[in-house]
């Protein structure tokens, strides 16, 4: 195969396709999902034979459990990409959208019209439901996308491309506004992140290498975020039974995701209080604790936290815990060490919870809640396409609003410039 070629292809066709969906009506839009939907349901036999040949080579080359389980498509994952195809379709059509619309002093009136993004590039590993979610938005918003999926789920991925297909088709949608690449070779992807011509934005999702090469070698603008190192300060004022429950929820409530919390902050003046009742909650989870001198002097048995620690994404059962003086020290811990991607404060003082929304630099700040929040879904976007903590475009959880841009519009009676 000619990948350069394939790949120009599928450019030209989405280019075409994307200007054809960006026309297309919200109910249009809406059968378009709700179709995709109905063959997912009726194809559910094969999408989980195909589903078991990933899962069958997956093993013979090795990979690890977590990286199985996010590959596998159980009965329950098959029947969330179906709902959430349903409720993508349920949500406000963001496109034509006009806003901000105002009178000028020349009779003009000017205001902002929402516009789809045009081919969005998605190029992910492991998870195949990522197909789903990235066709419906990218359908919703009037875009047509190109996606790209990990080899793992090759045979996952065309199984569900296949059923996108023919809810197009049954919908009289163009089929290319949703196209699959179908090859595993890795050189798709360097085409795809530098077709100037034919996309418009990229998408990555997965780890942080990939993350860092599409970031790296793109000559088109990429939404994205690097690490997930998110923090949760415990103020001195904070209510003890809030401070635990949200500490434990956005450590242990799963571990292998961004806006999992890395790094705990506490103020020295309610350390001794919380931090006992906290070490026995992650003692009975099994998380490991690596902490400051002061935090290794109040937990028994706490591993020196290095330099290193406040650096890192463990995406794992491993917490560093740090104890600083106030706000002031928390906040620029946080905007040293963080990630930008999402921070909470547990506190009952409004006016440093307000200082804390302002000063800390993320896409998510967050009060007296946990950072496992940060999420589309949570956030009543329905989905997501991902998290970005660029600041250019789109910020946080990006969902339809984030696959669309604005224009401006201006609305006459033959007024002329004088």
């Amino acid at each position: 195969m000619d990948i350069k070629q394939y790949m120009r292809e599928l450019g030209q066709q989405a280019r075409t396709a994307g200007r054809e969906i960006s026309r297309a009506d919200s109910a249009k839009k809406n059968q378009g999902l709700l179709l995709i939907a109905e063959e997912l349901g009726n194809s559910r036999e094969f999408i989980a034979e195909e589903n078991q040949k990933d899962l069958d080579a997956g093993r013979q080359q090795g990979l690890d459990s977590a990286s199985l389980d996010r590959l596998t498509l159980t009965p329950a994952r098959i029947e969330a990409m179906i709902e959430g195809l349903k409720q993508v379709a349920g949500l406000p059509d963001p496109v034509g959208e006009i806003t901000n619309l105002s009178y000028r002093p020349s009779g003009i009136q000017v205001g902002q019209m929402r516009v789809p993004l045009g081919v969005i590039g998605i190029i992910f590993e492991s998870r195949p439901n990522v197909t789903i979610d990235a066709a419906a938005l990218c359908l919703k918003s009037g875009n047509a996308c190109i996606l790209r999926g990990g080899s793992e789920a090759i045979h996952s991925n065309k199984a569900i491309a296949r059923c996108i297909t023919k809810g197009l088709q049954a919908a009289e949608l163009p089929v290319e506004a949703v196209q699959v690449v179908g090859t595993t070779d890795r050189a798709a992807v360097g085409e795809l992140i530098t077709m100037q011509e034919y996309v418009d934005v990229i998408v990555p999702r997965g780890g942080k290498s990939l993350i860092a090469r599409i970031t790296e070698e793109a000559t088109i603008p990429v939404i994205k975020h690097l690490d997930g190192i998110c923090h949760v300060y415990i103020d001195g004022s904070a209510d003890l039974t809030k401070a635990v429950d949200i500490a434990v929820n956005a450590k242990t409530h799963r571990y292998g995701v961004c806006n999992a919390m890395e790094t705990l902050l506490v103020a020295d003046s309610i350390a001794l209080k919380v931090l006992p009742l906290l070490t026995e909650k992650y003692r009975q989870a099994e998380v490991e604790l690596r902490g400051c001198l002061k935090t290794c002097t109040l937990i028994p048995n706490c591993i020196r936290a290095t330099e290193e620690d406040w650096h890192t994404e463990y995406l794992a059962p491993i917490l560093s815990i740090k104890i600083v003086h106030d706000i002031d020290e928390a906040i620029a811990h946080i905007n040293r060490y963080g990630s930008q991607h999402t921070d909470a404060i547990i506190t009952e003082d409004y006016t440093l919870a307000r200082r804390f929304l302002r000063e800390v630099d993320s896409s998510s700040v967050m009060v007296n809640a946990s950072t496992r929040f940060a999420d589309g879904f949570e956030y009543g976007l329905g989905a997501e396409i991902g998290i970005s903590t660029d600041k250019l475009h789109a910020r946080g959880p990006v969902g339809l609003h984030g696959l669309t841009s604005l224009k401006y519009i201006v609305l006459g009676d033959g007024e002329i410039r004088q």
